[in-house]
């Protein structure tokens, strides 16, 4: 059973998404609540495997929320996905940064909903085609503006180049291809990467690629293009 908490300001918004989620066989609403704030509270009290937190709400934003969760360690086993009306804007990065696994648009198709929340709670990232554009457009358009992050030194040669794959936006499969190797090996790397670099998930290595300038941002691949299928950053 996947527990659910979810957090909006819009009553009718909660609604929708309760009235989704509990129809779902496997899937359990455990709360709701209506700004970051009370969000924050009903995850600390329910522990829920994923917590669908909006972006923008009064009291305490969505993002605020998701980096105190974040930075909780009674809250490691919660996963936070970001839903906004929003697709191009600044709380992409953002969310990532504060340590969000998850970025939807709330016009997100109930199926896909559905497989995001099973994505998200079997440990992978995930982004929408139109979120993965967003992001990576982000980095093309302005260089990093902060400190290089710790960690790099501490990665093999085999470590940094699955990671520079994945923030391309590889799958595991499609690294493994690449390397030569096989997929089980590339999983390895990358939860190697993870653990040396304390990333909660594989959008945080991804963030890590990107700023410590492992990866220098280019032109969206042709993988990101507006039909691109793929929703996670790999599995």
């Amino acid at each position: 059973m996947i527990r659910v908490a979810v957090v909006d300001d819009q009553a009718l918004m909660r609604a929708g998404f309760r009235a989704l989620l509990d129809a779902e066989d496997g899937i359990e609403v455990v709360g709701e609540a209506a700004d970051g704030q009370q969000g924050l509270a009903l995850v600390r009290a329910q522990l829920p495997d994923i917590a669908l937190i909006d972006v923008q709400m009064p009291v305490m934003t969505g993002i605020e929320a998701t980096r105190r969760i974040a930075a909780d360690p009674d809250l490691a086993p919660v996963r936070v996905v970001i839903l906004t009306n929003y697709g191009l804007d600044e709380y992409v990065f953002e969310a990532l940064r504060a340590g969000a696994s998850g970025f939807l648009l709330k016009d997100t198709d109930p199926a896909d909903l559905l497989q995001a929340i099973g994505i998200v709670a079997g440990g992978e990232a995930l982004l929408s085609p139109a979120v993965t554009r967003t992001l990576i457009g982000e980095f093309v358009s302005r260089p990093p503006d902060r400190a290089t992050p710790p960690g790099l030194e501490h990665l093999t040669r085999r470590e940094r180049e699955v990671t520079a794959l994945a923030a391309r936006g590889l799958t595991n499969e499609e690294i493994a291809a690449h390397m030569v190797i096989s997929p089980f090996t590339a999983k390895t790397h990358i939860s190697r990467a993870m653990t040396k670099l304390a990333a909660r998930d594989r959008a945080q290595l991804v963030v890590f690629a990107y700023e410590s300038g492992l990866v220098t941002a280019r032109a969206p691949e042709s993988r990101c293009a507006p039909d691109a299928p793929d929703h996670t950053l790999g599995r």
